[in-house]
């Protein structure tokens, strides 16, 4: 598909969704070429980098800066993160949504695709702040997670996944 005589690549995201929509969303974010930036997998544990490190930490900072967003399980891994983000915005009261369009990575949309960019944003900004080579790969994959039971084995697989590294389809 071509968009002003450029190939486009097409979506991956559910056309008839609402990705601001309050619900559960299973996310996996890859670095670039599946380098492995932030760590290893050693004896089945994650050894991470100091990159990893930062990309834990911010992570776990995503709340702070969208309020209406609740995290579940997840796992940094050593060229990707799985994570479990819930959009839950009867949490936060009307009159503060003003003050959620503007945080620390500028203007925000409260939907998935602007969590997952200003999560990007800010690892990639500490990144060359400290002159260290990193870059993410350009998308993203999410899963709306619709039942209890999809719920319970997607934080099974984060949980598994550094017991499974060496199977892992984003292994290289």
């Amino acid at each position: 598909m071509k968009y002003k005589n450029k190939y486009r690549i097409e979506t991956t995201r559910l056309p008839s969704w609402d990705y601001g929509a309050n619900a559960p969303y299973f996310v996996t974010i890859c670095t670039k070429n599946k380098r492995m930036f932030f760590g290893r997998i050693i004896n089945n544990i994650i050894k991470l980098s100091p990159l990893g490190k930062i990309a834990q930490k911010y992570w776990l900072e995503i709340p702070k800066h969208f309020p209406f967003v609740e995290l579940d399980e997840f796992i940094i891994m050593p060229n990707h993160i799985h994570g479990i983000i819930i959009i839950n915005k009867s949490i936060v009261e009307t009159q503060h949504f003003a003050s959620l369009h503007k945080n620390k990575f500028g203007p925000q949309s409260q939907n998935l695709a602007s969590i997952v960019r200003g999560y990007k944003s800010g690892v990639t900004m500490y990144a060359r702040k400290n002159n260290i080579e990193f870059d993410w790969q350009p998308r993203y994959y999410d899963h709306i997670i619709k039942n209890y039971k999809s719920w319970e084995r997607i934080q099974q697989y984060i949980l598994q996944n550094p017991n499974n590294w060496l199977n892992d389809e984003y292994q290289v």
